[in-house]
C-alpha cells in the first residue's frame, strides 16, 4: 500500500506521496539537504487505514530539497481614473522544490 499525507509548510496545505516533487514557499536551506514537515494526516490510498492529528501527528513526513528558483513575473497594476495615476510593479515569487522521500 502506498501513503497519502496532509503536510503543512509555508502557511499553506499540500496532499504529497512517496516520489512527488513539489513546488512549496521558500526555505532557507541548500540543494540536497533533508527538511522534515509537520503532518496533519496521514492515511493509505485505499482508505483502509486513517490517521488524524489534532492538531499535528509530529514530523512524519521526510523530503529532500532538490532546487531553488523563482517563480514567472506578475504585474501588478495600480490605476485610478481621470487623475493620471497609474502604477506598474513586478513580483518574481521564490520557491523550493522539495522531493517527498518517506512518509512514516
Amino acid at each position: 500500500m502506498t501513503k497519502i499525507a496532509v503536510i503543512k509548510t509555508g502557511g499553506k496545505q499540500y496532499k504529497v506521496k512517496e516520489g512527488d516533487v513539489i513546488k512549496i514557499e521558500k526555505l532557507p536551506l541548500e540543494d540536497g539537504k533533508k527538511v522534515k514537515f509537520e503532518t496533519l494526516m496521514i492515511a493509505d490510498t485505499d482508505g483502509s487505514s486513517i490517521e488524524i492529528g489534532a492538531p499535528f501527528l509530529g514530523e512524519k513526513v521526510e523530503g529532500e530539497t532538490v532546487s531553488q528558483g523563482r517563480a514567472k513575473k506578475i504585474l501588478v497594476i495600480k490605476y485610478k481614473n481621470k487623475t493620471r495615476y497609474k502604477r506598474t510593479i513586478g513580483h518574481r515569487q521564490e520557491f523550493s522544490q522539495v522531493k517527498i522521500e518517506k512518509i512514516a
